[in-house]
């Protein structure tokens, strides 16, 4: 028996010398760091890092993050994981606060290695070596990632849309992410991060209240039939006033189960109808139907969108900008986040989109010219030249051959139009100024490859209506003289009277700013006023819908 004890004792210790020292002694912080640089570095260039089946999506930035602190662990020890594991942990399952996914920063993979960790701890069993590295790594994407969803959006816009050119905001998210270990402000520094405009805000807490409005059933559908007015009664009375105070506009009316159509009701329509931007006029037509039908869970869809929007910004709008919203063909001059003029706004038509960019206002132009765009030129004018080539003379568009100075004018009578097409046209149409000129008495110009701008319109009864996709691209505005006096309102000679003055003489004439001015073409179908409404529109041009689409996509490899 002693002779076996000792043969099975050399066993066993001859055994040993092959079991990983991690089975039997804690791990130290050193061969945590020394495994770390072994998986970061093998990971080759360009690196491409896994952690079982969860792809490593900073893989660009998190080499050079831990590169930078000598891979020294960020977030574990050899006591397990660090404080601010948990913090961040904490922070990216309240992503869905933003609009934004929390499975998308690694959530079940992260807390099952975690659970796992701390399971040995309690069980005083020694912690594995792969897993606090796998851990680590885990942790240093999800900040990563997330951040940069904060800092620049999920998405990029130029991907899903070629008339979408964002600024979006950058910075070295390596560095933030170890200043915020540095000082324990995980939770600051992707706050941080977020868009700094109250805009931004407001739309967040309005999507909490939308989904808390889904999570107690949402609101009925209103059926079909013919319009409701006031003074009408009925089983669809009864379900738009249900309706009606499921979404919070209709409040404190002790006659929840009325199935009259009363002034209160009408109020409540009025106050919807303004809210999505439709004709108000307190009557349920087929379009105020429409929009009353969007269901809560499409309203919480949207919002999230749109939050992505918001991500998409420069961090500065500019002290006092021109923003157009050419989903609700509206242009606001703002101040200090605050509008301090607003008018109505035309905007492209479905096949000519007016794209979303932002530049600088340098100058305008009184009682411009108008130098036809071929496209314009080529599909929708010479066809009306074809049936009249009087066209020309009664529009007052003088016809040239080539471009620039040294073109000459020519006769439209010489030319056939029906031979005419896209691939031999070498013509300019020029349009002088006047009262038929397409760009009225005023164009404002901030530079841009799209060659679109603000300007006056002859068609003003245009204006009245609700929906106004109606330019080729550039946009119409409503108050073309007070826009003027606000530009330039730095350059004292330029009075209000002196603008209409030289309008008056009817000669074109080049203004350059003073000072220069941001101009913002956004895409918003949800945001929230200045009072506190929150304002739906239509996608007018399907853009809620590529990027829906999008973002309900899986993240995009590294």
């Amino acid at each position: 028996m002693p002779k076996r004890l000792g043969r099975l004792t050399m066993i066993c210790s001859i055994y040993c010398l092959f079991i990983p020292h991690f089975l039997f002694a804690q791990v130290s912080s050193d061969e945590i760091q020394e495994h770390l640089r072994n998986r970061v570095e093998a990971a080759g260039i360009p690196p491409k890092i896994t952690v079982g089946e969860e792809l490593i999506y900073s893989s660009a930035v998190l080499p050079i993050f831990y590169e930078r602190r000598a891979y020294w662990p960020a977030w574990s020890s050899e006591k397990g994981p660090l404080p601010q594991a948990y913090v961040l942990i904490s922070a990216i399952k309240k992503a869905d606060q933003e609009g934004l996914t929390p499975q998308d920063y690694h959530c079940v993979k992260i807390e099952t290695l975690i659970n796992e960790v701390r399971e040995n701890l309690l069980n005083k069993r020694p912690l594995n070596l792969n897993r606090l590295v796998d851990i680590d790594i885990l942790l240093t994407d999800a900040f990563l990632i997330y951040a940069s969803h904060l800092l620049a959006g999920r998405i990029d816009p130029e991907t899903i849309d070629p008339e979408w050119r964002a600024d979006r905001r950058e910075a070295d998210l390596a560095e933030i992410l170890q200043k915020a270990l540095e000082s324990s402000e995980i939770k600051i520094a992707l706050f941080r991060l977020l868009p700094p405009q109250p805009g931004y805000a407001r739309l967040k807490e309005t999507l909490a209240q939308y989904r808390s409005i889904v999570a107690h059933g949402g609101w009925n559908l209103i059926p079909d039939g013919s319009k409701m007015e006031k003074g009408q009664q009925g089983d669809r009375v009864k379900l738009l006033r249900e309706r009606l105070i499921a979404e919070g506009e209709l409040k404190d009316t002790p006659y929840e189960e009325s199935d009259v159509y009363d002034g209160a009701l009408e109020q409540a329509v009025r106050r919807f109808q303004k809210r999505c931007g439709l004709d108000v006029d307190g009557i349920v037509g087929s379009a105020t139907q429409t929009a009353l039908n969007v269901s809560a869970e499409e309203r919480v869809r949207q919002i999230e969108v749109n939050l992505e929007r918001w991500r998409w910004l420069p961090q500065e709008l500019g002290k006092r900008y021109i923003l157009i919203n050419i989903a609700n063909f509206e242009l606001d001059v703002v101040e200090d986040n605050k509008p301090v003029l607003t008018m109505r706004a035309i905007v492209g038509r479905s096949y000519r989109r007016t794209p979303v960019f932002s530049d600088m206002m340098t100058y305008l132009v009184l009682n411009p010219c108008w130098y036809v765009p071929k496209k314009i030129a080529v599909q929708d004018i010479v066809p009306l030249a074809r049936k009249d080539v009087e066209y020309f003379a009664k529009q007052n568009i003088k016809i040239f051959k080539g471009t620039g100075a040294n073109a000459a004018q020519i006769d439209p009578r010489t030319i056939e139009w029906v031979t005419i097409t896209d691939k031999n046209f070498v013509y300019t149409f020029r349009q002088e100024p006047g009262r038929l000129n397409a760009l009225g008495r005023i164009k404002f110009m901030f530079p841009n490859k799209y060659n679109v701008y603000i300007h006056d319109t002859p068609a003003k009864e245009l204006f009245a209506k609700a929906e106004r996709g109606f330019s080729s691209g550039c946009i119409r505005i409503e108050k073309p003289v007070e826009l003027a006096e606000y530009v330039l309102r730095s350059d004292p000679q330029w009075t209000k009277e002196r603008i209409l003055a030289a309008i008056g003489k009817g000669v074109e004439q080049t203004v350059r700013l003073k000072t220069t001015i941001p101009v913002h073409l956004l895409y918003w179908t949800a945001w929230v006023d200045e009072d506190g409404a929150v304002q739906f529109r239509s996608d007018i041009y399907e853009r809620d819908k590529l990027l829906d689409e999008a973002l309900r996509e899986k993240p995009p490899k590294p």
